[in-house]
């Protein structure tokens, strides 16, 4: 069983222009809502994989039908915090000439000290009955930034292992916890390093840091670049397939997912890349509002480019 965790849930709004003009009136031609967040987009991705998934997390009334649905349609599991308030919404403006993507975040309701106290206890009675825990996204106002950190140390003698996406002190803080695995971007590679990474042998340096404070897996994601990953023993990269890009968002998600697959196979490294790899592409060719088909997947399972560094 794999179980996400959802502490700051969005409602993804796309809007599609022609051509973005800063500071002018500009004509949407087409937009949608998803319920997202990067705990729900890996559940739903581990779903549409063929494992066992549930997301847990905060939720509000207002909002909340979204997201349901979408879980339910998708058999996905789940368990919320309930309460008061809206869902944020995350704007996301696509310029369809340039075919990039401005967002603009709100940053979700404020939690308290009490329902952060639910929430842990929530994690540790689905830790139990969980093999893998991913941790990912942001955190909501109020919630301190090593929350994530003192998750990963309150389900460490359960026997499930945590995987750790977040971005700034959410993951610098989480780190010392020792969660199984760690998934950060480039950039976000570079806010823990604090200095620029500009060749894969600097990413893979970088990665052998955490490798030896005691994390056993860093995969690092570089978008049109590629993704690599280590354990300190073997480091495979692999280069990004060449695609017409659809969407963005969600492909760290779904890599995520993917990877915990990989590793809930226990296939070797340059293979969990491979699916890793493959599963984000096949994001970014779907629509936004539709789930990855796994026919898409495996097509591109067979053309990922694996080599070792």
């Amino acid at each position: 069983m794999i179980t996400t965790i959802s502490l700051n849930p969005s409602i993804d709004r796309t809007l599609e222009v022609q051509k973005l003009v800063p500071g002018s009136i500009n004509r949407v031609v087409q937009s949608h809502n998803t319920a997202g967040g990067k705990g729900i987009n890996v559940a739903l991705t581990a779903t549409g994989l063929g494992l066992d998934s549930q997301c847990i997390g905060f939720m509000y009334k207002e909002g909340s039908k979204l997201f349901e649905k979408r879980l339910m349609v998708n058999s996905t599991a789940y368990n919320f915090i309930w309460c008061e308030g809206s869902v944020r919404t995350n704007m996301k403006i696509r310029d369809l000439e340039s075919n990039l993507i401005t967002e603009v975040n709100e940053p979700g309701e404020p939690v308290t000290a009490e329902q952060l106290e639910k929430m842990t206890e929530l994690v540790m009675l689905h830790a139990e009955n969980s093999d893998y825990i991913v941790l990912t996204g942001s955190l909501p106002p109020g919630c301190p930034t090593d929350y994530y950190g003192k998750l990963i140390e309150s389900v460490r003698a359960m026997g499930c292992r945590c995987v750790l996406d977040a971005e700034g002190a959410p993951m610098k803080e989480g780190i010392p916890a020792l969660p199984y695995m760690i998934k950060p971007n480039l950039y976000e590679l570079e806010l823990l390093t604090g200095k620029k990474l500009d060749s894969i042998q600097a990413v893979r340096n970088a990665a052998f840091k955490y490798i030896k404070q005691g994390i056993e897996i860093v995969a690092v994601s570089m978008g049109e670049k590629g993704a690599l990953i280590t354990n300190g023993e073997e480091s495979y990269f692999a280069p990004a397939i060449n695609i017409d890009v659809k969407t963005t968002v969600g492909a760290g998600d779904a890599m995520v997912a993917a990877l915990v697959a990989g590793c809930m196979g226990e296939y070797e490294l340059d293979e969990i890349l491979r699916m890793g790899i493959a599963c984000g592409t096949a994001r970014c060719t779907t629509e936004p509002t539709k789930s990855i088909d796994k026919t898409v997947y495996k097509a591109f399972l067979e053309m990922v480019q694996v080599e070792a560094i």
